[in-house]
């Protein structure tokens, strides 16, 4: 059963990149991004309640780490995610953010020491090699004559707001459980979006959400985030790291699979070959790096 739901899991990560792309046509950024980790806010204090009775409280040095793990993985995260949505592909995004394990692997190298063996390095050269296919459509020598857009631009810094996540997370997570800190990241990153959500009109604009940009926002809320980490942290507790985090491979194929279907984006050459790169490099730094 773990299995199906890390298999599950992908392919719900793999839906936020359609879900997202979805919505972010029909509303601003920061008004979308707190209103799917408004949901996502709610979601997580019940399954809090469930798993451990109650939300367990902070130490004083452990609010500045929560609060930076709310502006990294929900604030920014999220407003260049529903921006960079707003300008390219659903598949192409999923391939871009794919790289994630990459630049955490090369990160901790610098700030924790950990070693980049030889397979660890092949593999980033051949995930990177396959982000570059795919944002250049097949022509990588265009990227050198600036030929990345803005979308993919604002992507990146969804990437590099995930990994400043994921760094800050690795010392949190020591200390309380990860699905408390997704719920208390979740909630400080919601209250630092209401803000600029209120500056973007989001009040009104809330009567002009179609039925389908509510479903949007509920999937990102509740399968993209809640049951996505939930049975995530599941499968490393019940299988371990190094297994649970090889169904990862299947996020962006999702993506793709899933806005052919949905929204009707064309699976090109490029986009092919860049999410097998993708996927084996990821496949060969993440498996190396989280079997130690």
């Amino acid at each position: 059963m773990i299995y199906i739901k890390l298999l599950l899991t992908a392919i719900f990560w793999g839906g936020t990149f359609v879900a997202g792309r979805m919505a972010a046509g029909h509303m601003e950024p920061f008004s979308g991004s707190f209103l799917r980790f408004l949901f996502a806010s709610i979601f997580l204090f019940f399954v809090i309640r469930h798993q451990e009775g109650r939300l367990p409280k902070l130490k004083k040095n452990q609010i500045i780490p929560v609060l930076a793990l709310g502006m990294t993985g929900v604030f920014f995260y999220n407003f260049f995610f529903f921006k960079g949505l707003q300008l390219i592909e659903a598949g192409r995004a999923s391939l871009i953010i794919a790289n994630n394990p990459i630049f955490i692997a090369l990160l901790s190298a610098w700030f924790f020491k950990e070693r980049l063996s030889l397979k660890k390095i092949i593999g980033i050269v051949i995930s990177v090699l396959g982000a570059l296919v795919a944002i250049s459509r097949g022509n990588i020598h265009d990227i050198v004559n600036g030929g990345i857009g803005p979308g993919e631009l604002y992507i990146f810094g969804a990437v590099a707001s995930w990994v400043s996540y994921s760094l800050i997370g690795k010392q949190v997570m020591k200390h309380i459980s990860p699905v408390a800190a997704v719920a208390y990241s979740s909630m400080a990153g919601t209250i630092a979006l209401l803000i600029p959500a209120l500056y973007e009109g989001m009040p009104k604009a809330l009567l002009d959400y179609s039925l389908t940009d509510w479903a949007c926002l509920l999937y990102l809320g509740f399968f993209g985030t809640v049951i996505g980490f939930v049975w995530y942290y599941q499968g490393i507790q019940r299988i371990g790291p190094m297994k649970a985090g090889l169904f990862i491979n299947f996020v962006p194929v999702s993506a793709i699979i899933l806005a052919f279907f949905i929204t009707g984006e064309p699976i090109t050459p490029s986009l092919f070959i860049g999410a097998t790169l993708v996927s084996a490099g990821v496949f060969l730094t993440h498996s190396r790096a989280t079997s130690k």
